[in-house]
């Protein structure tokens, strides 16, 4: 995925879970309370819960929006194309896309771009909340995909494994970084988990209905989130990577990361061939480091997902998607897409 901020005027559209622990033991959380990434907060609140409490510091943080401070974020990723020219990237809109194609990219770039601004608004200097609330919006939709194509298959209309199997795997993904945020502090403040939990409830049924309308408009909604997401994180970085380099790694990103068991950790990169992947874990930098990669292989297996039939997991196909013309399926073997999709098909068919 071409990493652009979705907030900068260029921007134009192209699982069952496990229950989240909600305290942190307190060998885990009291090395980060004296990280300044932490954010910033009143010297007088204090937060108690269960294992440990922690006391808000007041510190005077990096701002991601500061205007003598710029950073460019690179390019990190191919942009690919999908069938009859239109663009899988949201980097801008093909001039062949169908009406239907860009009205459903222009409204998706205006609700991401509103979601951006309210973030902004609450969490333009508290880096760990903003990213807890973040990473509890990011994987709603993969549980929405998984919802709705259960109940595909329950009424026999698709069949399709790859399409679990993958978007399980990225749900699982984002758990650990919503695991690694936690750890790090970001879930402290009980207005933060409420808003992240609100904002999660409706993000979900509005996906559902979006991707049973419009399963390419979900993807690309999704594509659009985690675009932002790779573009936050990258922009952290560089801006505190030496400060990032002082503080170990989460015990969470650890036990991910280092496990022997990377098997869903390839699944959700539909863009790498297995185990071509191995992240090295020694500090928070490092952390960062992968968690803002893997927002990047979640953008290019959203912007596949955009051509019908196209998803495969890696496991079962031999080669990456590095071209998606290799695996996309005929018209007549894919379908319809969604209501839209077969709206549309069915007028167009129709004519002489």
């Amino acid at each position: 995925m071409a990493a652009a901020a979705l907030s900068s005027p260029s921007f134009f559209a192209s699982a069952p879970c496990p229950k989240i622990p909600r305290s942190i033991p307190p060998s885990s959380a009291s090395r980060f309370v004296s990280n300044p990434l932490y954010g910033s907060g009143s010297a007088s609140v204090r937060y108690s819960r269960g294992w440990f409490s922690r006391r808000l510091h007041q510190v005077k943080a990096t701002t991601l929006q500061e205007k003598d401070e710029k950073v460019t974020v690179e390019e990190a990723f191919p942009v690919k194309t999908g069938a009859a020219g239109t663009s899988l990237s949201t980097g801008e809109a093909s001039v062949v896309a169908p009406w239907n194609v860009k009205l459903e990219q222009t409204i998706n770039i205006f609700l991401t771009d509103t979601t951006i601004r309210i973030l902004d608004a609450f969490y333009h200097d508290r880096h760990y909340a903003r990213f807890f609330v973040l990473e509890t919006i990011a994987r709603v939709p993969y549980f929405a995909f998984i919802s709705v194509l259960h109940m595909y298959e329950s009424f026999g209309w698709w069949r399709r494994s790859d399409y679990l199997k993958v978007h399980f795997a990225q749900s699982w993904n984002e758990f650990h970084h919503l695991l690694i945020m936690e750890e790090l502090g970001g879930n402290a403040f009980w207005l933060d988990r409420l808003l992240a939990q609100f904002v999660a409830f409706f993000y979900y049924f509005m996906t559902v209905g979006m991707y049973i309308v419009s399963p390419r408009m979900a993807y690309h909604f999704s594509e659009c989130v985690e675009r932002h997401a790779y573009s936050t994180y990258d922009k952290f970085i560089k801006l505190h990577e030496e400060e990032l380099k002082k503080f170990p790694a989460p015990e969470a990103a650890i036990n991910y990361y280092m496990n022997e068991d990377l098997y869903l950790f390839d699944e959700f990169q539909t863009a790498r061939t297995p185990k071509s992947r191995r992240p090295r874990i020694e500090n928070l930098y490092d952390v960062f480091m992968n968690i803002r990669d893997d927002e990047a292989e979640h953008c290019k297996t959203m912007a596949a997902c955009q051509t019908h039939g196209n998803l495969r997991s890696p496991h079962s196909n031999p080669k990456p998607l590095e071209d998606v013309s290799e695996c996309a399926v005929s018209e007549a073997e894919a379908g319809c897409e969604g209501i839209v999709d077969c709206v549309t098909k069915s007028l167009t068919s129709r004519r002489p």
